[in-house]
């Protein structure tokens, strides 16, 4: 019998992903307890801040000087999915729009034309630790797409089914498993069209749990990554870190082994067990151009983007710093540029 397992690939921070994706960043930052100004209360001596990626004491500064982060940057032709699944990330961009989310919550910013965003993580928490978990995964947009308004949409913790069974917790993100459909992408996405088959699944796994992922529409890709605990895929035991690509179109069967303590600290497999991620979804098809924050089709919509940037900021940034947070409290919110407000309960 043939094996659904196409290839498996060694995983790091940022894992190597199949068209429609680009990339999916993995970010795990054990953070100590805040200072009460949202920083580190820990020496920042011998970290190169500003490109702080070393992991020196199991966490990173990124491009932030006093809250971890990344300040203002642009980004233009793709989306950004935000899954921070525990502690806090705070957004503000060009629009005027910001939002504070985590613990569950997912953030989907489509780019389109040009948006300048900051994303920072404050650490609440004064008196213990302040780990960070979260997937950052870049979605490409068509060429149809490339230039449509920037937009986001916030999917919160308590939207998004979580299906259960036979040792076996999978969270929707985009898409749909079994009768669980996950909240609705933002309005211009390639998974917008469910023909598309766009699929984000956090899938968690007791030890010895059993999960069976259906097969995809045809002609999709899917890729599993193990990022914590010993799983069996489709009868092969595999190692977390390990980048699993799948026939899409065959049945395959995941077993939960012996968690490795990876992850364990930042949220846990249930009962001990593995966790993956998977990303399923037709692919674009096209050429891919890109130069850091931007991705369009040619070099010559680089250089376009690029003296655009140069010329109108996408639209300036409206805030009196490059990195702002949103306050002491641990509530989530998000002001939309249209003057929509969310805040959940």
């Amino acid at each position: 019998m043939t094996s659904p397992i196409l290839q498996t690939v060694p995983l790091g921070a940022q894992w190597p992903t199949l068209d429609p994706f680009l990339f999916c960043a993995h970010h795990l930052d054990r953070y100590p307890a805040g200072d009460g100004s949202l920083a580190p209360a820990a020496s920042l001596d011998g970290r190169d801040i500003g490109m702080d990626f070393a992991g020196v004491d199991g966490w990173n500064m990124y491009h932030g000087s006093t809250v971890p982060g990344f300040p203002q940057h642009p980004h233009r032709g793709f989306e950004t999915v935000t899954y921070v699944r525990r502690g806090w990330c705070d957004h503000s961009d060009s629009l005027g729009a910001r939002a504070r989310f985590g613990q569950g919550d997912v953030q989907w910013v489509t780019a389109g034309a040009g948006i300048v965003h900051s994303e920072m993580f404050p650490l609440l928490d004064t008196e213990g630790s302040n780990t960070l978990h979260l997937f950052q995964i870049w979605l490409n947009l068509p060429a149809a797409s490339k230039m449509v308004d920037p937009y986001f949409s916030m999917l919160w913790h308590h939207e998004l089914p979580v299906v259960t069974g036979g040792g076996a917790e999978v969270t929707v993100i985009a898409g749909r498993l079994d009768a669980a459909e996950a909240p609705a992408p933002p309005p211009d996405s390639w998974a917008a069209d469910a023909d598309h088959d766009v699929a984000i699944w956090h899938v968690r796994l007791d030890a010895g749990g059993r999960l069976t992922l259906p097969p995809a529409a045809p002609g999709s890709s899917r890729v599993l990554y193990l990022f914590d605990g010993a799983t069996t895929v489709a009868g092969t035991d595999l190692d977390a870190d390990t980048g699993v690509v799948l026939d899409g179109s065959a049945t395959v069967e995941l077993v939960g082994g012996a968690p490795t303590g990876t992850n364990g600290a930042a949220g846990g497999p249930i009962g001990g067990g593995s966790e993956a991620l998977v990303l399923q979804g037709r692919p674009i098809g096209e050429p891919v151009a890109r130069y850091g924050p931007f991705v369009l089709n040619d070099e010559d919509g680089i250089r376009q983007a690029m003296l655009d940037y140069q010329q109108t900021g996408f639209g300036g940034w409206p805030w009196p710093a490059d990195d702002p947070v949103h306050g002491h409290r641990p509530e989530r919110f998000a002001n939309h540029a249209d003057g929509r407000v969310e805040q959940p309960a």
